[in-house]
């Protein structure tokens, strides 16, 4: 997958509003993210997830009635990832998010993101500039050729 140095959004099988979500109705990341505090990946929602609040709540809208046949078919969603790293990369979501720091701080403004997009550039300068400001070292291997 070359996505993970574009900034291009992928067409999703859904269109999944996280303006409409964690922004108008203030869902936390985590409500759906249910991994990100205690593994390296914060985990894309079940479709079960998205069916506690959908099987009662916009039945009609197209939308969700492409939820609902996956969840009749008993298929996952195929979404696309928007911020796919390459395979070289390690990244945990448990240290990150246990350090306090914020999704918006990689993922940009989800909460006012019709269509998710990248808003980083998710390389690694990028992430040794946030390591380097922050003073945080990650492993002594690692500096002595990126410092």
């Amino acid at each position: 997958n070359a996505l993970w140095f574009s900034d291009a959004a992928p067409t999703q099988p859904i269109a999944f509003s996280h303006k409409l979500h964690a922004g108008d109705h203030k869902i936390p990341c985590q409500h759906c993210h249910i991994y990100a505090e205690r593994s390296p990946v914060a985990g894309v929602p079940p479709v079960s997830k998205c069916m506690g609040c959908h099987s009662n709540i916009a039945v009609d809208k197209p939308e969700i009635r492409k939820l609902a046949a996956y969840w009749e078919q008993q298929e996952p969603i195929p979404w696309i990832k928007v911020h796919d790293l390459p395979d070289f990369t390690h990244f945990s979501h448990k240290r990150h998010v246990r350090a306090g720091l914020a999704c918006q701080s990689f993922h940009g403004p989800g909460e006012q993101m019709t269509v998710l997009t990248r808003v980083a550039p998710m390389t690694m300068g990028w992430c040794l500039s946030c390591h380097q400001t922050r003073a945080v070292r990650f492993g002594t291997d690692c500096w002595t050729c990126h410092q």
